[in-house]
């Protein structure tokens, strides 16, 4: 199965670098199962075509503005992931849903796509995550290890 873990995000931005830094941790731990390919994409977006084209799974984390409580999480899969960035918090996310239309185009798309999310507190320049964000990323960390692992629920 190909599986790739994509975090992206601007890391200058604070919260908006929770994807980046997400992805930093999983990979520095190494508690994801073998084989599983971990993408820093950082505000990257069509850079990334080849890497993402023909996936059975990926897994985009990802600062998302949910109204939601500061450092609360959220899931969404294959179609519901465009509304997640209706509330853009940079111009990465819209680059992103024009590279999952781009794969669709090109009938390389993921066979499944899923969000994992984390609703910032503070956009604005500054390289540290804001203390709710910083305390929910084990948490964010431990579903995206449950999604590839096969045991999230949906």
């Amino acid at each position: 199965m190909r599986t790739v873990v994509l975090g992206v995000g601007n890391l200058i931005m604070g919260d908006e670098g929770a994807g980046v830094r997400c992805v930093e941790r999983l990979e520095a731990a190494g508690t994801l199962p073998a084989g599983v390919v971990v993408i820093d994409g950082g505000t990257s977006t069509h850079e990334l075509l080849g890497d993402l084209e023909d996936l059975d799974l990926l897994v985009i984390v990802d600062a998302v503005a949910t109204g939601g409580a500061p450092g609360s999480l959220v899931r969404l899969e294959d179609d519901h992931i465009p509304a997640a960035f209706s509330n853009k918090l940079s111009p990465h996310q819209h680059g992103i849903n024009d590279l999952l239309a781009a794969l669709r185009l090109l009938g390389r798309a993921p066979k499944r796509v899923v969000l994992h999310g984390i609703t910032p507190a503070v956009i604005a320049l500054g390289l540290e995550l804001s203390p709710a964000v910083d305390a929910a990323l084990p948490a964010l960390a431990a579903r995206v290890v449950a999604e590839v692992a096969g045991t999230a629920a949906s």
